[in-house]
């Protein structure tokens, strides 16, 4: 029984004309496959806007860059637009700075600045520069139209010890020549911050920096600041001036409170060394007693000895001992004189 909608194939000749329909259809779908991979894998569209715009290119260095895994709008569009601005530059050159690592567009746009600008500048130089990490873009536009850097507020101290704060606004173009291996901008900045700074430092007055503040911009420019750096100096001007602290009063107050630390340091230690002293006085006082009390309890044993063996009579010894009791006595009576404020009198026989 036949579906609704399908035709029966009753004969032979229909299945030969089926058979052809669908062969025709699957020849069909893949030549739209290839053709999609074709126009995919080769910029068909690309090559004939370069045909268009004058630029000769084959589709076999088309395919060769493919085959490169460059993608060749990136070569191709760069190309193009240097071609209509009057560049001699080629499709090698351009892909070979892409496969180096370089931005093609952005070496592409420097040279028809620099073209535009009537500025010497080689496709080779701009190429470095850009391998070199520099926007070669850039560096173009700021030598048609300086740029104007501003360094930080720079204190210095004049000789009288007054504190100077100046702002420099330093105007600087690019000098291709020096853009590979030469300093940047941080470099201008300490060079003209270590120019305020000797300038204010050798007037003699903080007043003689304020009269007259170009004085800081002519000895900076007289240095040649913008050597070995890839900028050109065109002016330096001080943008603001101030007066600080009086650094000079508070470094004598600094070193008077040091003097004062010091000599009380140096008191201290004579006081130290005094006191020291003292009780070394006081120890000698004590064992020079101590060898006094020694004596003394030596003198019984030595009247003994003397009695013993009739060096000395009992007499004699009984004479010694009044007068020993008799000088306590006198010792004695000069101590209560001294206490009640009196003068001791001397012993009279």
């Amino acid at each position: 029984m036949p579906i609704l909608g399908m035709p029966v194939l009753g004969t032979i000749g229909d299945f030969q004309i089926e058979t052809w329909v669908i062969m025709m259809i699957v020849i069909g779908v893949a030549a739209i496959i290839l053709l999609w991979l074709f126009f995919s894998f080769i910029p068909f569209g690309l090559w004939i806007s370069a045909i268009s715009a004058g630029v000769k290119v084959s589709i076999f260095s088309l395919i060769g860059m493919r085959l490169r895994r460059v993608k060749p709008h990136r070569v191709i569009n760069p190309l193009i637009k240097g071609t209509k601005a009057g560049l001699t530059i080629s499709q090698n050159q351009l892909e070979s700075h892409l496969l180096s690592g370089g931005r093609v567009d952005n070496v592409v746009d420097a040279l028809i600045a620099a073209h535009r600008a009537n500025i010497e500048l080689s496709f080779e130089r701009a190429a470095a520069i850009d391998l070199a990490g520099r926007d070669v873009f850039e560096a173009v536009r700021m030598s048609v139209m300086p740029k104007i850097i501003e360094t930080p507020v720079v204190s210095a101290m004049a000789i009288n010890g007054i504190e100077i704060k100046a702002v420099a606004k330093v105007t600087v173009r690019a000098n291709i020549a020096r853009l590979v291996g030469g300093a940047g901008e941080e470099t201008i900045l300490a060079r003209v911050g270590e120019g305020i700074v000797t300038t204010i430092g050798s007037a003699h007055s903080h007043s003689e920096v304020l009269e007259n503040p170009d004085r800081i911009s002519q000895t900076i420019l007289a240095k040649g600041l913008d050597a070995g750096t890839a900028y050109e100096i065109l002016s330096i001007d001080i943008a603001d001036i101030d007066v600080g602290r009086n650094i000079g009063s508070h470094l004598q107050i600094d070193q008077a409170e040091a003097d004062k630390r010091i000599a009380q340091a140096k008191a201290e230690e004579r006081r130290a060394t005094a006191i020291a002293r003292e009780q070394e006085m006081k120890a000698q006082v004590e064992e020079m007693r101590s060898k006094v009390v020694e004596a003394e309890a030596q003198v019984p044993n030595a009247i003994a000895d003397a009695l013993r063996n009739g060096n000395m009579g009992v007499m004699d010894y009984l004479g010694m001992q009044n007068k020993i009791a008799d000088t306590k006595m006198r010792e004695g009576l000069a101590g209560i004189n001294i206490n009640l404020g009196g003068k001791p009198e001397l012993p009279t026989e």
